[in-house]
């Protein structure tokens, strides 16, 4: 029988934040696959795990998934880890779970710390919907690009930062987004120095301003505001006929939708336009 590949997730600061069954798992599996081997040997040495580790990461991906499976296919279970959290997100490792999943491999998730899971919980803002865009990109332009695609979201929006690019970031977020667009800014969670901000994205910029900043990061963009349509119905009617090829009913759906009312009353206003 084929072996299986369980991803499981390791604590993202404090070292407690294990589960019994992540250290046991890495305890029986054959192999652990680490994104940084010296850095997961720490905690694996806090545990007592003396499990065989082998590199598996964004630059040697393509040639270790072949070996992993060929093992996978021999019988032998192993463990995915990451250098912190839950292996996958924002992580190469999803190509090699993508590859088990088209042999037919077993997956098991081993749940357990995340880092935008746990800024989500104790940032205050809405987590009935929100949307994880990863790390922001680099460069300024592709950076503008992306906020200008999320700026209007209703939901929460939720990325990782770099502390180098985080000023960068919020100045940018400033401009393509609004100053006092609400924000939250984690930093180093569950870590002695553990710091959660929450305030305008200016108050974010000069609060950050004022000393180096250290550590991970998660940044969480509030939902847009809601925007009142400018003008009155009649208005929009009369501007939608004129400047769109819409019929009547496209333009009294459109403009039903835009001011938040029934399709009905905007229909009687339009009879009286016609």
């Amino acid at each position: 029988m084929s072996g299986t590949l369980y991803v499981v997730a390791t604590p993202i600061g404090n070292l407690e934040d294990m589960t019994y069954r992540a250290v046991r798992i890495l305890q029986e599996a054959d192999l652990i696959a680490a994104e940084d081997t010296r850095h997961s040997r720490k905690l694996l040495n806090h545990y007592g795990i003396n499990t065989a580790l082998i590199s598996y990461h964004e630059h040697n991906e393509e040639s270790r998934s072949s070996q992993l499976l060929d093992k996978l296919h021999a019988g032998q279970s192993i463990a995915l880890i990451s250098d912190a959290g839950t292996p996958c997100i924002a992580d190469p490792g999803y190509r090699l779970v993508s590859r088990c999943r088209q042999a037919g491999l077993a997956v098991a998730a081993v749940p357990g710390a995340s880092a935008l899971v746990a800024a989500l919980s104790i940032s205050g803002l809405p987590t009935d919907a929100f949307s994880f865009i990863g790390f922001l990109p680099a460069k300024t332009h592709g950076r503008r690009q992306l906020l200008e695609s999320i700026k209007m979201a209703k939901q929460t929006i939720v990325c990782y930062e770099t502390p180098h690019r985080l000023i960068a970031s919020l100045t940018d977020i400033a401009d393509v987004c609004g100053g006092d667009r609400l924000i939250a800014v984690a930093r180093e969670l569950t870590k002695r120095h553990e710091e959660l901000f929450s305030g305008t994205v200016i108050e974010a910029q000069n609060h950050f301003s004022q000393s180096g900043v250290k550590g991970e990061l998660v940044l969480l963009l509030a939902p847009a505001p809601d925007c009142q349509p400018e003008g009155t119905v009649r208005d929009a009617l009369l501007r939608l006929r004129e400047e769109t090829d819409l019929n009547w009913k496209e333009i009294v759906k459109q403009v039903a939708k835009e001011f938040s009312l029934p399709g009905s009353d905007v229909y009687k206003e339009s009879l009286e336009l016609r």
